[in-house]
């Protein structure tokens, strides 16, 4: 007895250092979506009371986090873990050793497709981040507005332009969408309707191989068909922020906003009936959708902490993990890991619902084309303000791809 007390207590005070090392630890982590402060903490604190390792969430503007994340990385302050774009984007911080080798955290590959795993992982099957979210794309639109104009759910393109020549007749705004920030005509608009003309991830290879080119005649179409949404933005929407499209839609001003599923949550207290659709293909062509795999989380090489990283994001592999997660996320992220979730938000359901028998595929230059996404973002919005035809918008990709070749 007294000697299985001595190897008792030896065991006991081997294994304290251990107990210590996570409780007490504090964290940080690093993000671009400044809009879940609230429901990240949620998720944090539910990790911390389980283990005692306190993570806080710094997110940055969500067009400055590259630069800002690799300006903290390189100077030596980055967070301990951090959000990760996928493909190209999260793929050049693993290439320049600052996110961590998360190919054996435990879970991954058990708990999560191949296909899901892709975007985070390197061409020899080395994993850079664990996956989180993916997003949706579609159209908002006002039920009420819809409903007092007898508009129906447009099922073409053709039938979209109509939809909105009638609501430009009664002097309501069709769509909220704006160029001030850039980004989010290109990610949202553009992106969000382009498989509609390209097709999906097969055909989506042959542009970036280049035996397909993207000033043919399906691309042109799809850079023309956005020309075509010019005059039903709204007035002045040269200097339309993403903020103030987000509010002409919750206000009632405008009555359509072609946006991300992220942003469903922020009309949930509007004083009107909502709802979403995909953007319709042109006639003669299938609607396609922009399921775009979004975000993963990865850790800091340089964190003085990365046993605590690593079992953190074991966690977000676990059935547990995942399951804290789709509580407290933000309605409209959906995870990528093999276990079954419900959501209670019924637009949350209703944004998945659009993927039904329709194909999918991800941002177009995400992959590998990220290059390519200044010039197509200037295309796109010379296109808009009548300074380029589809073609001259076109030919300018082309010729920005072949100088990269």
């Amino acid at each position: 007895m007294k000697k299985f007390l001595v190897l008792f207590m030896a065991v006991l005070i081997a294994l304290l250092p251990i107990v210590g090392m996570a409780e007490g630890v504090s964290l940080t982590m690093g993000s671009w979506r400044a809009d879940d402060v609230e429901q990240m903490n949620n998720l944090l604190s539910i990790y911390k009371e389980k283990t005692g390792v306190d993570i806080t969430f710094q997110p940055t503007n969500p067009s400055d986090y590259n630069a800002t994340l690799n300006l903290q990385l390189e100077g030596g302050t980055g967070p301990d873990l951090m959000y990760s774009r996928s493909y190209a984007t999260g793929l050049e911080l693993f290439n320049a050793g600052h996110a961590g080798d998360c190919t054996d955290i435990p879970g991954l590959h058990e708990n999560f497709t191949e296909l899901n795993l892709a975007p985070w992982a390197t061409e020899d099957g080395k994993m850079f981040a664990v996956p989180f979210a993916a997003v949706s794309h579609g159209v908002y639109y006002n039920k009420d507005v819809f409903a007092a104009n007898n508009i129906e759910i447009p099922a073409t393109f053709e039938e979209l332009l109509a939809a909105c020549e009638t609501l430009k007749t009664a002097g309501i705004t069709p769509f909220a969408n704006g160029v001030a920030e850039e980004w989010d005509i290109l990610e949202c608009f553009f992106l969000g309707m382009l498989p509609n003309y390209v097709g999906g991830a097969e055909n989506r290879a042959k542009y970036e191989s280049g035996e397909l080119k993207m000033n043919d005649e399906n691309f042109v179409a799809a850079l023309g068909d956005i020309g075509k949404m010019a005059p039903y933005l709204p007035t002045g929407f040269e200097a339309v922020t993403y903020n103030d499209s987000q509010i002409l839609f919750a206000t009632g001003k405008a009555a359509m906003f072609m946006d991300g599923s992220w942003t469903s949550g922020t009309y949930g207290d509007v004083e009107f009936e909502w709802g979403v659709f995909a953007l319709p293909a042109p006639e003669g062509k299938a609607t396609a959708i922009c399921f775009h795999p979004d975000l993963a989380i990865t850790y800091n090489t340089a964190t003085a902490h990365p046993d605590e990283c690593k079992a953190f994001l074991e966690w977000l592999c676990s059935e547990e993990g995942v399951t804290a997660a789709v509580a407290n996320l933000p309605a409209g992220y959906y995870p990528l890991s093999n276990f079954s979730v419900t959501f209670t938000d019924e637009h949350a359901n209703e944004f998945l619902a659009l993927n039904e028998g329709k194909e999918t595929d991800a941002r177009f230059v995400w992959p590998t084309l990220m290059d390519l996404y200044a010039p197509m973002n200037q295309a796109v919005i010379q296109v808009l303000k009548g300074a380029m035809t589809a073609q001259e918008a076109g030919d300018s990709i082309v010729a920005a791809f072949d100088a990269l070749q």
